[in-house]
């Protein structure tokens, strides 16, 4: 039977925040550090370790780019109810006379407070406007 071969000692110099944090993962996995800083440096070393970091970073750019465009076709969401419904109110809604008008905005406070009320309530209890619209709906 051969004889197992002997690992080479080196000596590295590590930032002390580096060494404090080798030797708590080593005690957390109950391994030594040796062991640790031996398996990190093979893996750096690996031919495959930059596929692994290129396949880790390129599904991390596809999650942010899914996010984005969820993103995007929530604002168009509400660029166009918001458009909407100005259209709608400028179309429905007649000018009113002098008088009645300075009774509108003496109620406008509490109109407002109220609407605020209701839009708390919907955002918290949901369903969002976004999630009974169908994904296809949303693109162009």
């Amino acid at each position: 039977m051969a004889a197992p071969k002997k690992k080479t000692q080196i000596s590295v110099y590590l930032d002390p925040a580096l060494t404090q944090a080798l030797s708590a993962y080593a005690a957390r996995r109950e391994q030594s550090m040796s062991l640790i800083a031996e398996a990190a440096i093979a893996s750096f070393l690996s031919p495959d370790a930059d596929e692994r970091r290129e396949a880790a970073f390129a599904k991390r750019l596809d999650q942010q780019d899914r996010r984005l465009a969820r993103l995007e076709r929530d604002v168009g969401i509400a660029v166009e109810t918001l458009a909407l419904f100005i259209r709608f109110w400028l179309t429905t809604t007649p000018p009113l006379p002098e008088p009645a008008a300075k009774a509108a905005r003496a109620q406008a406070g509490a109109r407002y407070d109220n609407f605020v009320a209701a839009l708390g309530r919907r955002l918290s209890q949901g369903p969002k406007l976004r999630q009974e619209i169908p994904e296809e709906a949303g693109e162009k």
